[in-house]
Parts: C-alpha cells; structure tokens; sequence
C-alpha cells in the first residue's frame, strides 16, 4: 500500500538522485542521501517513490552495499545482540550509539560530495535511530536520551553489543552515634587495600564504616557491584553526627535490580547498624542530587568539650571576640598529607559556654562550612590565627566533638 505521506521531491533533488543509481547502494542508503526530505518516510520508501518519479527501476536490495556494507540489512542480528547483552538487568528506559569504521563515514560524506545532496543523513544517526526503534519493539522499554537505565554502544567493526549498565540512587539523612566509626571505607595505608598483615587481610583501617553499613542492604536488594557514597561533608571519626543527621546520596554502580522496596532496606539497616549509624528521609534520587549534595556549603553547630585551666568570664570574653574576627586557617597538619596547603578564612558566627567545671567546659558553636573546629579551638600550633586558645592565653584540648545539626535547606 502506499504511503500517504506527501513526498514533494525538489527539482534540485532529481538533478542529482540520477547521479546516484548504479553505485551499488542499498535502498537505505539511496533513500538517505535525501533523508531530509518527506518527513514520516522511511529510507527505503523514499528510494522506492525517487526511483518512480525518475521512472527508472527500483532499487535492488544488496547484502554488500557501497556505504553501509550491508549493515542495515542485519539490524535484527544487532537487536538480539542487544537485548541478549543486557540479559539478567533491569532496565525501563535505554539509549544507543554505534561505532563505524571511519572509512565507512568518510566514504559516504564523499557521494554526498559528488552526487551534490543537500538532503542527506549520516549513516549512523540513521542506524541509530532504527536500532532504537527495533529494541524499543523487542523490549517493551523506552528509548530516548533522557535518564536511560542502560546504554547500548554497537561496535559495528568488531561485531558486539557494549552495555553501559547507568547507577541507581538513593537519598537521605544519616545518624552516627559511634565515635570509632569512619564515613567512609577507609584502605590500610600500609598496603592501599590489597590487604597484609597490619590490617589482618581487611585491607581496611577501620573494619566497617557509614558508607559499608548504609551500602549494605542496598547492594543486596540491587545485586549492585559496588558502591560510591557522597556526603554533605564529612565529620572526624571520633564525633558523632546527631540532630537531623548529614545529607547524603548512595549510588549503586552496575545494578541489576533498579525497583527496590524501601521498606526492607530500612528493617535491614536497623539491623545492621546495630544503635551505631540511624538512617532518616529514606528515598529514591536523581544523579544531579550528588551534585547538589558535593556542593553545598551550609552552616553548621557543634557541641564542643574542652579541657582546660581558664575561667569561664574568660572563656566568653574570647567568644565574644571571636565573633568579630575572621579565621585564617592553614590546611591542619592532620590533614595535610591528603589536601593542599593553603591558608582559607573562615568564621564562627553563634558561640556560647554551656556547661562548665573546674579544668574543663562544654561549647556550642556555629560556623561557617569548612571550618576546622578542632583547630579553631586549640590553634595548631599557630596555623589557625586567631583560635580560642590564643584569645584565651590558655592551653586548650578538645575532649571531644559532636556534630549537632548541618544547616541546609
């Protein structure tokens, strides 16, 4: 039956199509040299209404076309490469792209050269977008560019299907009520994590972490490979992460499983944290949420015990001119293996002494993102200027540190 899309072929465009018969080419590739024209038509339908309007047979279909090389015409072996490559995966929505060999390109932006087409689509968009269309069919699942599960890149030379599995993403708030207990895996310095006799074969530092204990259930209810875990900023090992808890988003590289019950994966964490890391806001995210997360720089408060032998009027003395004082902190020493050295301002924005006793005193504070707390108040021998120890004329000793709330939106 004929198709009724209208075809207005230019007279331009049957100067040129004659220049095109007798190359060996395909129907696909004949009909793509004028690819823009006939908006709804497949290649192969405006080869067969060029050939009519130029009142010369049809053109012949061929396993060894000049351009493609018979390419198209084993679409359905490439579908089934596809479909099979992602076997055992979960996917909804896919994309996919094709390597060619370059001469193949070269070859047909040549005849668009000589047959003078302004009308022409390349032979890789074209492929493309059938291929999609054929595992679309086959597969029951979308295809386009926008959050697709899967990708699927056809190595048209080499003769397979590469499949791209896309992470899955989970979001929300973490408790930690442990202060031996790391953010994230932490490899044994001693052998970077191949494991040896200082970390018992572990590879580790530290035998568990948040981002271990949160990543758990998550890879057993995805069959995910590994994982990467992002925080809005990390506390030290020995303070605890209280109040609303620290945002963070888990992504779960190469999963199997993409639909997850949530409510499994929470009876699970409560389990294996074991009262040491509490979970909150639990939900599916998008990829650009790790971005949002990376680079927020809230404010945040702190409950800070301090040793040492200074009275407490002039200990608030300090806070009140600590409030009017930017800080200079150089990269602390106990950081500095792993971040540049550099000297950044920061500021502590609410300050107040809320419990104290001879030798020692309790502080809340609030400051700016990336302010070293620690230092702040013991000054690193000089490298944070000014610090409460030096305002104070005391020597001082943080006992410990506790994170009460991260202040983002």
């Amino acid at each position: 039956m004929t198709d009724p899309v209208d075809f207005e072929i230019p007279p331009a465009a049957a100067a040129c199509a004659p220049k095109a018969l007798g190359r060996g080419l395909c129907p696909e590739c004949f009909g793509r040299l004028f690819g823009q024209l006939g908006h709804g038509l497949s290649n192969p339908e405006r080869a067969r209404r060029l050939t009519e309007a130029l009142g010369v047979p049809p053109v012949p279909e061929t396993s060894d076309c000049f351009v493609c090389g018979g390419i198209f015409s084993r679409l359905p072996t490439w579908v089934d490469r596809s479909v099979r490559a992602a076997d055992g995966f979960e996917w909804h929505r896919f994309t996919c792209g094709s390597r060619w060999e370059p001469e193949r390109l070269a070859r047909e932006e040549a005849l668009w050269i000589e047959v003078g087409t302004e009308w022409g689509e390349s032979a890789r968009s074209a492929f493309n977008r059938e291929l999609g269309k054929r595992i679309e069919a086959a597969s029951g699942a979308s295809g386009g560019t926008e959050r697709p599960d899967v990708v699927f890149l056809a190595d048209l030379p080499v003769g397979r299907v590469e499949l791209t599995v896309l992470p899955v993403y989970f979001a929300g708030r973490y408790r930690k009520l442990d202060r031996t207990l790391p953010q994230t895996r932490w490899p044994c310095r001693r052998c970077r994590g191949r494991g040896c006799s200082s970390c018992n074969g572990t590879g580790k530092t530290y035998s568990t972490s948040v981002e271990e204990v949160i990543a758990a259930p998550f890879v057993a209810a995805t069959g995910a490979d590994g994982t990467r875990f992002h925080g809005m900023g990390r506390e030290d090992i020995d303070a605890r992460m209280l109040g609303r808890g620290r945002p963070f988003v888990l992504e779960l590289l190469h999963p199997h499983r993409r639909t997850v019950d949530l409510e499994p994966v929470r009876e699970a964490l409560s389990r294996g944290a074991a009262g040491r890391v509490e979970v909150l806001d639990l939900r599916v995210a998008e990829a650009p949420e790790v971005v949002r997360v990376k680079e927020a720089s809230p404010e945040k408060s702190y409950r800070v015990g301090v040793a040492g032998d200074v009275p407490v009027a002039k200990v608030n003395e300090a806070l009140e001119l600590a409030l009017t004082q930017a800080i200079a902190q150089r990269t602390p020493k106990r950081v500095a293996h792993r971040r540049s050295d550099r000297v950044r301002t920061r500021r502590v924005v609410a300050a107040r002494v809320v419990e104290a006793n001879p030798g020692r005193f309790t502080l809340e504070i609030r400051t700016e993102a990336g302010t070293y707390v620690k230092e702040w108040v013991e000054g690193d021998d000089g490298r944070t200027t000014p610090s409460l120890a030096s305002l104070t004329g005391a020597a001082l000793k943080v006992e410990f540190l506790d994170v009460l709330e991260i202040h983002d939106s």
